[in-house]
């Protein structure tokens, strides 16, 4: 009695790529573990580095500041200008033609 190949085949073809898979799950989750359990010789590096970024983003704040108290002021200028000129107009009717 012979054994037909497709019941050596097909488990195999199932078989061997499932083993890779879990295989390779379990690998990059043990490496994944290493590195989270692993003692962090760089968080005074980091430390460093966050707190520059939040003193940078301090600075930017305050030239923001700067900039929209700019804009009020000029915008309060101008709107003082529009209407001393609109007070020295005289103030005529205009007919356009239709």
């Amino acid at each position: 009695m012979s054994i037909p190949p497709e019941l050596i085949g097909v488990p195999l073809v199932i078989t061997i790529p499932a083993i890779v898979i879990v295989v390779r799950m379990w690998l990059a989750h043990k490496e994944k573990m290493a590195g989270l359990s692993a003692p962090r010789d760089n968080a005074s590096l980091l430390d460093a580095r966050l707190e520059r970024v939040e003193q940078t983003v301090e600075s930017i704040a305050i030239e923001m500041e700067r900039v929209s108290e700019g804009q009020r002021f000029v915008t309060k200028l101008l709107s003082e200008r529009a209407r001393e000129a609109s007070a020295a107009l005289p103030h005529e009717r205009v007919i356009t033609p239709h």
